[in-house]
C-alpha cells in the first residue's frame, strides 16, 4: 500500500517538471541579447498526448522481463524552437513571454509546494494523534 495512494509520487514529478521549466526560461531571458540563441521549451502535454494515442497494452509476465517502453522516465522533454526568428541578430526569444510564463511557473511551483506540504502536515497530526 502506498502512502497517499501516489500523491506525493506525482507531486515530485510535477515539481521536476516545473523546476526544469524554470531552467529552461531562466536560460532564455539570460540569452536574450545572444545571437543567434533559439528559445528553448519544456513540453509535457504534447508527449502525454502522443502517449495516449500510441499507447499499446502490454504485460510483463515476469518482473524480469524487459520492459516495453524504451523511453526515457521523464513525461517531458526540452525542445528548441527553430522556425522563429524576433530579432535582426537571429534569436527568437520574446522577454514578454518568457517573463509571463516565469510568473506562470512560479505560481505552478508554489502551489505544488503547499499541496506537498499539507500531505506532510495532515501525516504529521496523524503520528501525533490529531493533537
Amino acid at each position: 500500500m502506498e502512502l497517499f495512494g501516489g500523491t506525493i509520487n506525482t507531486l515530485q514529478q510535477s515539481l521536476n517538471y516545473a523546476s526544469v521549466k524554470n531552467q529552461a526560461i531562466t536560460s532564455n531571458i539570460a540569452n536574450v541579447d545572444t545571437p543567434n540563441y533559439k528559445a528553448r521549451d519544456v513540453v509535457f502535454k504534447d508527449i502525454l498526448q502522443n502517449e495516449i494515442s500510441n499507447s499499446i497494452t502490454a504485460k510483463r509476465t515476469h518482473p524480469k522481463h524487459i520492459p516495453f517502453s524504451n523511453e526515457s522516465n521523464q513525461p517531458y522533454k526540452i525542445v528548441v524552437n527553430q522556425d522563429t526568428t524576433y530579432n535582426h541578430n537571429g534569436n527568437n526569444v520574446d522577454i514578454d513571454k518568457q517573463m509571463a510564463e516565469l510568473a506562470q511557473n512560479q505560481i505552478y511551483y508554489q502551489s505544488l509546494i503547499e499541496r506537498i506540504n499539507g500531505k506532510f502536515n495532515s501525516l504529521q497530526t496523524v503520528i501525533k494523534g490529531g493533537r
